[in-house]
This record gives structure tokens, C-alpha cells and sequence, in this order.
């Protein structure tokens, strides 16, 4: 689990195609002497294993579901991401909870100027959208920012001249591709709600609950 706060951008050595998965080598300034072999770190928000590592270098598995859902499958040599090492339960939670299972991708259509912060307009599939919400959570790229405003197709955030400067979202351009997660709180909540199967009028009525 993350935070959505970028500890560093590191930037892409190579990608390896394995069949249908992929190996990823990323150069970081990251001090990884507390990472070991197996643990999890974000690229762009989506969550990776670590498989090897240098000093400032960390190779991790890319799965075909990873591949096909994520911008990931885009990168090149020399591309920047953000990066983020799974939180410990004792860490300060700076944004919100971000699990790094990337829901699907966004499309920049708009970016303007506001004072020193910057207005992106995102649009994304509907099927997204419905977890979208004014003043709630959402994670970019893995940056954890809040939703302005939504509209039909669009949702807009706004960014920080601090995360400007530390994050990725700052070289995108119009019509670049962007990872998205949705706040998972809003997933669970939907789940719960949903009638069980089953459990209809009748059913209740039939076991004594409705008369």
C-alpha cells in the first residue's frame, strides 16, 4: 500500500519484453538499502515487485494485466517516472490510501495556468467516472491529488507548485496517456451496498421479513 506522495522521479533504463510480461529497469536516486527482494515499489502508481537491484538502480516484474491496464507499456529509455516505496503502518499518511493497482488510463485534454499551480483536465471511461468525485481522492501517475471538479467525461485536479516540481505530471502534454486509481473506499461502499443474491422482495417476504 502507498501514499500517493512521490518520494522520487526515477528514470527508465530499459524495458525488457518477455512474451506477453515484461522485466522493467529504472534508475532512481532513491536510497534502496532498506529494500529487499520481493518488496513493492510504485512506477507511475502502479505497484511492481522487486526482483534485483543495485545502489541506484531496481529491476521489477511487469505482468501482461499490468502491461495492458498501465501506461507502463508506453515507457522508454530515458522516459522519467514517479516513484513510491510501500508505506509501513507506523508511516505518516500525507495523502490517502493508494494500493497501486492501477484501475485504468486517463488522457490529459486540458492543462492551463492558474497562479503557479496547474489545471489538468483528465478524461477516462465512464465506468471510472462513477467513482470520481468533488473533493475527493484520486490517484495520477501515483500522485495522490484532489478531484476540483467533475464532469460527464472530465474530471479536473489541481497541482501544487511543490508537486510541479517533484513529479512527472509537469513534462506531460496534451493527449499523453496517465495512470488513474480511484479512491478505494468508494469500490468497497459500492460493494456493500449491492443487494445480495438472491435477496430480493421475495426472498424476505418468504422468510417472515416483509408481511
Amino acid at each position: 500500500m502507498f501514499t500517493g506522495i512521490i518520494a522520487a522521479m526515477g528514470s527508465i533504463r530499459r524495458m525488457t519484453r518477455k512474451g506477453a510480461d515484461a522485466l522493467l529497469d529504472v534508475d532512481t536516486p532513491m536510497n534502496l538499502q532498506d529494500i529487499r527482494m520481493g518488496d513493492s515499489i510504485a512506477v507511475n502508481g502502479a505497484c511492481l515487485t522487486v526482483i534485483a537491484k543495485t545502489d541506484r538502480c531496481f529491476t521489477a516484474d511487469v505482468s501482461a494485466e499490468t502491461l495492458e491496464r498501465t501506461n507502463l507499456r508506453m515507457l522508454k529509455a530515458g522516459d522519467r517516472v514517479n516513484l513510491e516505496k510501500a508505506m509501513r503502518l507506523n508511516d505518516f499518511l500525507g495523502g490517502h490510501l493508494v494500493l497501486g493497482h492501477v484501475d485504468g488510463l486517463g488522457r490529459i485534454q486540458e492543462k492551463s495556468q492558474k497562479a503557479n499551480s496547474i489545471i489538468f483536465g483528465i478524461e477516462t471511461d465512464e465506468k471510472l467516472l462513477r467513482y470520481v468525485v468533488e473533493k475527493g481522492s484520486i490517484a495520477i501517475d501515483g500522485i495522490s491529488l484532489t478531484v476540483n471538479r467533475c464532469e460527464k467525461k472530465r474530471f479536473y485536479v489541481n497541482m501544487i507548485p511543490h508537486t510541479v516540481q517533484v513529479t512527472t505530471l509537469s513534462f506531460t502534454k496534451i493527449s499523453d496517456f496517465v495512470n488513474v486509481e480511484t479512491d478505494i473506499i468508494g469500490k468497497y461502499v459500492e460493494k456493500l451496498l449491492q443487494p445480495r443474491q438472491g435477496m430480493d422482495r421475495e426472498y424476505l417476504a418468504e422468510h417472515g421479513f416483509l408481511k
